[in-house]
């Protein structure tokens, strides 16, 4: 009888490590005041994305909220890592929950997701899940849509849904400097992958 062990067929790990060239931007980065400075490092980390094949042009960073001391950080690593869901703001939960050894972040205090563009519709929905008491936005939704990414099906409200869950929303913190980044991603040829639509997935 076959079992994980004995069918190659069956996938039973994933892995998920940042590449070099983002923990370098990383390297001895201290605690950052405001969302200003938080937001420029991640914007560095995302035009650095931008430059590699590992995903998009996005990142996303998680700091402690009171002091801005950082937990982890992520980019988009769907290329790389085979994942579709290896999003920059998925990268960096999973990887906060790794440093603070815990499901839910907020336990050691109000935690900050800073993130170069609007979460998707699927990491919208894993903020309140990870303990997220603040979100912090560059690029906008339409700023994504306008260079081909698809942002998935978000309620046009959604801002006030997470504040009724108890998450400050901030918006266009740098948008500028984020929305280039995409921008420039695109006219140098970058990957703009998205779900199938159904005629493709009719054709498949």
């Amino acid at each position: 009888m076959s079992d994980a062990r004995t069918n190659p067929e069956l996938a039973t790990r994933l892995s998920i490590e940042l590449p070099s060239w983002a923990t370098s931007v990383l390297g001895g980065v201290g605690p950052l005041a405001g969302d200003d400075r938080r937001m420029a490092l991640v914007l560095r980390l995302a035009d650095a994305a931008a430059t590699n094949t590992h995903g998009g042009p996005f990142a996303a960073a998680i700091f402690r909220a009171d002091g801005g001391g950082l937990l982890s950080a992520g980019v988009n690593m769907v290329l790389a890592s085979r994942a579709p869901v290896a999003h920059a703001e998925i990268v960096a939960i999973a990887l906060a929950g790794t440093r603070l050894d815990t499901y839910d972040l907020a336990r050691e205090g109000p935690i900050e997701l800073v993130t170069s563009c609007e979460p998707c519709a699927m990491c919208m929905g894993s903020l309140p899940w990870a303990g997220i008491t603040r979100l912090v936005i560059g690029a906008r939704d339409g700023d994504a849509r306008a260079v081909g990414f698809d942002e998935g099906d978000k309620r046009r409200d959604w801002a006030a849904r997470l504040q009724a869950r108890g998450i400050d929303v901030v918006r266009d913190v740098r948008r500028a400097e984020a929305a280039a980044i995409l921008r420039r991603y695109a006219e140098r040829g970058g990957l703009i992958y998205n779900g199938r639509t159904p005629a493709e997935r009719a054709g498949a």
